[in-house]
């Protein structure tokens, strides 16, 4: 019945201001508010679409919520850090290495938050 439906995404912010900001001019996505500054709508490719969504109770969430398939996760946590991008530090089954990637048998992943402090993650594109 939905297998010819896009799906939409979306997840809770805090403040719109610094998430426009930062997905916009941090991240170079296309990003716009609408419903009265209530919703941020971010084009992450190819038509696919987020929908950030004002929470006064925002908590964020304690996982992943947005992935960012690349071809070089080095190169692109190279290109993120010059544009001021922390990456999270793992120990223990996900320990990060200096750059605060995670390796393991060719798979790449390294996590950064957003100003609301949900976690996204550049990943390795197979």
């Amino acid at each position: 019945m939905l297998e010819k439906i896009k799906a939409v995404s979306s997840y809770s912010i805090n403040d719109i201001k610094k998430a426009k900001e930062f997905y916009s001019n941090t991240l170079g996505l296309e990003a716009s508010e609408e419903m009265d500054g209530n919703v941020l709508n971010v084009n992450i490719g190819n038509g696919n679409k987020i929908w950030m969504y004002v929470k006064p109770d925002h908590e964020p969430a304690t996982f992943t919520v947005l992935n960012f398939p690349v071809s070089d996760v080095e190169k692109t946590v190279g290109e993120l850090n010059k544009v001021g991008i922390k990456f999270e530090q793992y120990g223990g089954d996900i320990k990060t290495d200096e750059k605060g990637i995670f390796h393991d048998n060719g798979f790449m992943i390294a996590w950064f938050k957003d100003p609301a402090g949900n976690v996204l993650s550049v990943v390795k594109d197979n």
